[in-house]
């Protein structure tokens, strides 16, 4: 393979893939050399990087890891040429069981009689895989693999089957480009939500609730603003705001689709012998909301948004902080409107994303999720919508990518993936085009020739879950929250007890004009209250002696940018609310 052709490059997702892949057989290989008593389970490619999993008779320890890592340069080195050969399915099983592989050779044994099974050699090594492959282990940079993290995995992902051990790893074709990811993971865990979180007395997660987060008073400061926010751009779009009940009966959930399509997900209850679901989503509630009074095409497009607490039923595993829970609160919103202004209503819904969007420095690229297996609705409609979307999109000036498969059971949708100041991508917003759930509940206005119609209408989020788009930002910003969004924007810091009083005075002044001021009153060393405050992430800092007492005003230092130097009260006061009022991100 020529490094030139761009064909085989790391910004070509194949390669990519392909590279990582062979680098999980490097592993294996390197994992058998040394401990031969260990069995091999599985080993993919995954979004970043490859993993391994393995039956170890003892616990994989970092050290054992760099034992591992040093062998697998070692095996890079050897530039052993990768060949593939094919065996009928009896004689793959045989092989397989030769070898001491029962993991292989249970997967062997699910395949098709007739079969016949690839495996992939390297020197004295051969695995089970369908490939593709490097042509050889000197392709990869020894000296660009990074083993990363070993955890605990079920063998075919069934907590009832064996235990196993997952080794995670990265490579990259240079050394730098090694480098600069660690740099970016270890900047990473320090933005991290959950330590964040817990430092800046944002939120809380206990076992009592496993996936059900406590909000601390310092974040529903930060979550009540950010609903603020939402509120004021829904406002100028046009939107009104409803509240639906968090649990409803099952002939709801079985008329919208979700109890036949989504029940895994869903907690439910009886009440009066009756069965009930708790909302995984709010929709078939809006549903109800609409259909309670008579619509004239006058009335369209109707913007109906809901700031909804629902509830999903998530495995254990798969809990991460605020970015996977089970309770959270949903942005959700529901326009409803004539086919006509289909196109229309898309676009300006695009254009309120990107105005919430900048407003806190996070650029998106587009997806495009088509029609699943499991869906409802004809082909026809299903590709009818699917180039409204599009089109919808082309006209504005976006590209979009496909995701073949991941719509909607309803219909398909634009999947809006955010980009953070570490390049990381994150779903929030997506726009999904119904016209299934409007037939279902038989939804109507009365059109300009006064017959009866059937709207169709748009399910759309835009921060997504408000739990964790606040995890996002909490990482995005490093806890550094831009003013306007802040928990504390300001904290007085007196020098003397005879500076104290004057600090109060200035505090309720800055709380009368609305803003979020706390006093650290504790009778310590200035430098230390400075650092202190920094390290809770505190926008503004006033110093405040006897001379600001007598003076009137207020020394002023930025957590970024020092000390501003000596401000009277009034022009301190100006210079915050432009700062708020202007969303100012510095």
């Amino acid at each position: 393979m020529s490094e030139e052709n761009n064909q085989y490059t790391f910004e070509n997702e194949e390669y990519r893939r392909t590279y990582w892949h062979t680098c999980s057989h490097v592993l294996a290989q390197a994992v058998k050399r040394l401990y031969p008593e260990v069995k091999l389970a599985i080993g993919p490619s995954i979004e970043n990087g490859f993993y391994y999993d393995l039956d170890s008779p003892f616990p994989i320890t970092p050290e054992i890891m760099e034992k591992i890592e040093g062998e697998m340069r070692k095996i890079c080195k050897e530039k052993l040429k990768l060949e593939r050969f094919e065996l009928p399915r009896e004689e793959a099983i045989k092989f397989m069981e030769e070898k001491g592989e029962p993991y292989k050779v249970e997967l062997i044994q699910d395949l098709p009689e007739d079969a016949h099974i690839s495996f992939y050699k390297q020197g004295e090594f051969t695995d089970l895989c369908a490939g593709p492959h490097l042509d050889s282990t000197g392709r990869i940079k020894g000296n660009a693999i990074k083993l990363t993290a070993c955890n605990a995995a079920y063998w075919r992902g069934d907590s009832n089957r064996e235990t196993l051990q997952r080794i995670y790893g990265i490579a990259f074709p240079k050394k730098d480009e090694l480098d600069a990811y660690l740099q970016r993971i270890e900047e990473a865990k320090k933005r991290d939500h959950r330590k964040l979180g817990k430092e800046l007395g944002l939120f809380m997660l206990r076992d009592e609730g496993p996936g059900f987060p406590f909000f601390l008073p310092k974040g529903m400061v930060l979550k009540n603003t950010l609903l603020d926010y939402w509120r004021q751009v829904h406002k100028k779009y046009g939107y009104v705001e409803i509240s639906t009940p968090i649990i409803l009966n099952r002939q709801l959930w079985e008329r919208s689709g979700h109890w036949d399509h989504y029940k895994q997900n869903m907690y439910t209850t009886v009440i009066d012998e009756e069965d009930y679901a708790i909302k995984p989503m709010n929709c078939p509630g809006g549903m109800l909301v609409y259909s309670s009074e008579p619509h004239s095409y006058r009335d369209l497009p109707l913007r109906v948004g809901e700031l909804g607490l629902v509830h999903r039923h998530e495995l254990s595993g798969a809990l991460h902080g605020l970015f996977r829970v089970r309770c959270f609160t949903q942005d959700d919103a529901h326009v409803f409107m004539t086919r006509e202004q289909m196109k229309d209503v898309i676009q300006e819904t695009v254009h309120l994303f990107d105005e919430v969007y900048s407003t806190f420095g996070l650029s998106y690229t587009i997806e495009l999720s088509t029609m699943p297996e499991d869906h409802i609705g004809t082909v026809e409609e299903w590709e009818h919508n699917q180039e409204i979307l599009k089109n919808a999109i082309t006209e504005m000036g976006k590209t979009f990518v496909i995701n073949e498969g991941d719509g909607a059971f309803y219909g398909p949708k634009l999947d809006f993936h955010l980009a953070d100041s570490l390049g990381r991508t994150w779903q929030c917003g997506t726009i999904q085009l119904d016209s299934q759930l409007p037939e279902r509940f038989e939804l109507e206005y009365t059109g300009e020739d006064g017959q009866k119609h059937r709207p169709v209408m748009i399910h759309r989020v835009v921060l997504g879950s408000i739990e964790r788009f606040i995890g996002v930002i909490t990482e995005h910003f490093a806890g550094a929250f831009p003013t306007w969004l802040s928990p504390v924007q300001v904290k007085l810091l007196p020098i003397t007890d005879r500076a104290a009083a004057y600090a109060d005075q200035v505090a309720a002044a800055l709380d009368a004009a609305g803003f979020r001021v706390e006093t650290d009153h504790r009778n310590e060393k200035i430098g230390k209250k400075i650092r202190e405050a920094q390290l809770e992430k505190v926008p503004y800092m006033l110093v405040v002696g006897d001379k600001e007492a007598e003076d009137g005003t207020v020394s002023v230092r930025h957590r970024a940018e020092g000390d501003l130097g000596v401000m009277s009260q009034a022009d301190f006061i100006a210079m915050l609310r432009d700062v708020v009022d202007s969303k100012a991100r510095k």
